[in-house]
């Protein structure tokens, strides 16, 4: 089958929708993360970083078709996740991920007020694993890591910026630029590749050095970070105004788009070689539907002609996610993109479906539909 741009726009999006609704009658209330080679997602436990991806896939599909039905399937999500404020150590940098596409999704669609206390609640807690010396917002639990801030965190930050334009406090926003700025010092390099991990001494505030992390090594490229660094550093523009974090952008952007193989879905990691009887680097379909999503998000922050390329290269990644790396043809399994890995270096969910690449690759395709409200 052979996509065109067009087709994204008038054909794509009929058939994600039917696809997604397939979902909801399988998926139910389960909390996806990976569907292997039999198509069938997981039930992975709630406080894992992926369970807030599905219920924003029915928020984004509530908002764009008004269909009730979604609306019902998505409305509990955010009370089951905030329930587990009361567990230790349930949730950690990655709380943006969980409350943003339910609570404040929600919040956004419906006014409720319990949604805007739980979003403000959780955006208070990822303010409190700030580390000022550093000027980082720390990774993940236990005392081994209290130094260590990963690229994905940009993604996170949206949820400290929306809490400073409900709340009226400028705090939560001082705190996401300063870890901006700090990922822009630390984690991108010239080129525009970035780091995974950056490790810190927790009590000076100076760095220590890098770690491989979900990459190929400490000085690779993994492409889903690049996409996480690309997408959050136009988010951070957006929410601030200050050019500086939009020429990062462009910079993460342009490494990213000039790193593409030929048919414009990335490997795992742009630096990766191939190992001793390994035919050939796994791609990453998760990555392509990030970085496609945020450079639609970059283009829409510039003026014409700068931003072209950028949705160009949005829509070149779509088109071949469609085209080649879709299930349309598949309808008993339950994910949408084929060939997404999740953690390489551990060999852990290589070759599967991904939740989240599911997601964004919804949501990208919504803005091409002209879906206009953000959440991250």
């Amino acid at each position: 089958m052979t996509t065109t741009l067009n087709t994204i726009g008038q054909e794509i999006w009929p058939r994600l929708e039917s696809k997604v609704s397939q979902m909801r009658d399988s998926l139910g209330t389960k909390a996806p993360h990976v569907a292997g080679q039999n198509g069938i997602y997981d039930d992975t436990k709630l406080d894992w970083w992926t369970s807030g991806f599905w219920p924003g896939m029915l928020w984004l599909m509530y908002d764009m078709t008004g269909d009730e039905g979604w609306r019902e399937a998505a409305w509990s999500w955010d009370e089951r996740l905030f329930a587990l404020f009361q567990q230790e150590n349930a949730f950690d940098h990655d709380v943006g991920f969980h409350f943003l596409p339910t609570a404040v999704f929600k919040y956004k669609l419906t006014g409720d007020k319990d949604a805007l206390r739980r979003g403000l609640f959780a955006a208070n807690f990822l303010a409190g694993r700030f580390n000022p010396k550093g000027g980082y917002l720390r990774a993940w639990n236990g005392i081994e890591k209290t130094g260590w801030s990963i690229i994905d965190t940009m993604m996170n930050i949206s949820l400290l910026f929306w809490a400073s334009e409900e709340s009226g406090d400028p705090r939560f926003a001082h705190i996401a630029k300063a870890h901006a700025d700090m990922v822009m010092k630390q984690f991108v390099r010239a080129d525009g590749s970035t780091h995974h991990i950056v490790v810190f001494d927790p009590e000076t505030g100076e760095r220590v050095g890098a770690l491989g992390g979900q990459g190929a090594g400490p000085d690779s490229a993994w492409s889903r970070g690049n996409a996480w660094a690309l997408y959050g550093l136009t988010n951070t523009y957006r929410h601030t105004n200050d050019a500086v974090y939009l020429s990062a952008a462009q910079r993460v952007a342009n490494f990213f788009i000039a790193s593409l193989p030929e048919d414009n879905v990335p490997p795992w990691d742009f630096r990766a070689v191939r190992e001793g009887g390994e035919e050939e680097i796994p791609r990453d379909t998760s990555a392509g539907a990030i970085a496609a999503s945020g450079l639609l998000e970059l283009a829409d922050q510039l003026d014409e002609p700068t931003g072209r390329p950028y949705r160009s290269a949005a829509e070149r990644i779509l088109s071949s996610l469609a085209a080649n790396y879709a299930t349309w043809d598949e309808p008993k399994h339950e994910a949408i993109l084929l060939q997404g890995t999740g953690h390489k270096p551990a060999n852990q969910n290589v070759n599967v479906s991904l939740i989240y690449g599911d997601y964004y690759f919804v949501e990208a395709l919504a803005k091409l539909q002209g879906w206009r409200r953000r959440i991250f």
